[in-house]
Order: structure tokens, then C-alpha cells, then sequence
């Protein structure tokens, strides 16, 4: 008796697997980096590494966000991210839309308001989105221009303790689209601030 095994070859369990390969490269490299500075005694807290469902990464990302001064948590600062994203894509002649996977790398500049010594602050920021492919995003046309590039602006709550640990972030990131629309999105945020 012969038994024949027939293995699916879904291009979406190949993209899966790179994803979570490409998670855990991110981790790795962030508790790394982690593990460097705790040597140093001192400092403020005001290097944030946290995860995000919605905003500028589409579905969900993965950033890093510091401070241009290394002495406060307020101030000006940037965050740089992978994201993962995904668009039904609709032949002329296809009856099954074809699913797209793409990922995002949010790049943006931000500056941080409030009292020095507290861990309630304010973030508002601006910056874009690099999609690994060309697709039509936040566009309220159905049939919107494509393209490789999104904007976005960031309105958000950052609770971040000086001394660090646990953090959570709320607020509001418009997407301009990649037809030129303004859309209206929203962002929340977890991670961790060493």
C-alpha cells in the first residue's frame, strides 16, 4: 500500500513564514540592544520599542521610537517600524479575488509635549510609509491610483514611565492614501520603555 501526501502549495503559508522569521529577527535585535544599554546607569528612559494595530503600518507594525536627547523623554525624536499589510485584489477576468501581502516601513519624525518627571505626554508627528508593493490604499475611490507610499500624521497619548518598563499609546494617525486622500485612522499601541 502506497499513501501519497499532497502538501498545499499556498503562497500565503510561505508568506507567514517570512513574516514570523522576520518578527523574530526584530525581537532579537531589540532585546539586544536592550541588553547594551541597561548597562548604563542614569539615563532616562525615552527609547520605546512597541507594537501598533492600525496607523502608518497598514494592519499592524513593529517600531522603535527614541528621543533626539538622550536626557528627557520630551522633545523631538523619530520612529522607524516593519509593517504588514494586505489587499483583495480583483481581476477582470478572475471570479475569486486574489489576496495581495505587502509589507510597510513606517518612517516618521514626532516631537513629545509635557510636564518634565511625568509619564503622561503628548506625541505629534508626520511621516510616510514605504509599501514593499504597489497597491491602492485608503483611496475613496474603489479603483484608486496605486502606489508604492502612503503619508501620515500622529495625534497620540504616550504613557511612558521615566524610570521604564510597560507602555500603551491612543490617538489618531490620518492617512494620506495613495491617491492623495486624507483618511481618518486611528492607532493603539504596547510596548516596553528602557
Amino acid at each position: 500500500m502506497k499513501i501519497v501526501v499532497h502538501l498545499p502549495s499556498n503562497k500565503k503559508i510561505i508568506n507567514m513564514k517570512k513574516s514570523h522569521s522576520l518578527l523574530i529577527v526584530m525581537v532579537s535585535f531589540v532585546m539586544t540592544f536592550h541588553l547594551s544599554l541597561s548597562a548604563q546607569d542614569g539615563k532616562v528612559a525615552n527609547k520605546l520599542f512597541y507594537s501598533e494595530i492600525g496607523g502608518p503600518g497598514v494592519i499592524t507594525s513593529i517600531n522603535f521610537d527614541s528621543r533626539c536627547n538622550s536626557n528627557s523623554q520630551l522633545g523631538f525624536g523619530f520612529r522607524l517600524g516593519v509593517g504588514f499589510g494586505s489587499k483583495d485584489r480583483e481581476g477582470y477576468y478572475s471570479i475569486i479575488p486574489e489576496t495581495r501581502t505587502y509589507y510597510s516601513i513606517p518612517v516618521g519624525f514626532n516631537y513629545v509635549f509635557g510636564k518634565p518627571n511625568s509619564a503622561h505626554t503628548f506625541e505629534v508627528g508626520t511621516g510616510f510609509s514605504i509599501l514593499t508593493r504597489k497597491v491602492s490604499l485608503f483611496t475613496y475611490d474603489y479603483y484608486g491610483k496605486s502606489g508604492n507610499m502612503i503619508g501620515f500624521f500622529s495625534f497620540m497619548y504616550r504613557l511612558m514611565p521615566e524610570d521604564g518598563g510597560f507602555s500603551w499609546r491612543i490617538g489618531l494617525t490620518p492617512v494620506i492614501g495613495t491617491s492623495g486622500d486624507l483618511y481618518p485612522m486611528g492607532a493603539v499601541g504596547f510596548g516596553y520603555v528602557f
